[in-house]
């Protein structure tokens, strides 16, 4: 009688371990497929979709000024962005609160991306940037192509 519990209990436990084993295998491949998916290509223009605001940092090389600012971008998921900044040059404010931009914008299978910003009326327009997408598209690295200019953008929410 005691034998028989002991085997079925033990038996219990067996089946037990196997089926939170058979859990764990599958929630594991089921992470793993999704992170392979994303890094596999599946990024788009559609990965960019709504605001995205920036601190900004850098320096225009030849003069030396050093600048700080805020953006925020919109893009629309299809390859086109607006946006509006507030740069801090060499201390100045700029002359206009919120300066606009337009641009157009690519976003490589890989994740990987450039933009082109027209600013009327500045002087370095357009401006030409690369970026990648990390997190899921919530948030941006950037880099001037001109300049020591970078920038780390998240998804507004």
């Amino acid at each position: 009688m005691k034998n028989n519990s002991i085997a079925r209990s033990l038996t219990a436990a067996t089946l037990g371990m196997i089926v939170c084993g058979l859990m764990v295998a599958g929630t594991s491949a089921m992470a793993q497929s999704a992170i392979s998916q994303f890094r596999e290509g599946h990024c788009s223009n559609r990965t960019l979709s709504g605001d995205y605001g920036f601190a900004l940092t850098g320096e225009i090389l030849g003069p030396g000024l050093q600048f700080r600012g805020v953006v925020m971008q919109h893009y629309d998921g299809k390859g086109n962005l607006t946006q509006v900044d507030h740069i801090v040059t060499g201390g100045f404010p700029p002359a206009e609160e919120w300066t606009p931009g337009s641009g157009t914008y690519t976003v490589n299978s890989n994740c990987t991306g450039s933009a082109v910003i027209n600013i009327p009326g500045n002087p370095l327009s357009p401006v030409l940037l690369h970026f990648v997408v990390v997190k899921h598209g919530r948030e941006i690295h950037q880099v001037v192509d001109a300049n020591a200019v970078t920038a780390v953008g998240n998804k507004v929410d």
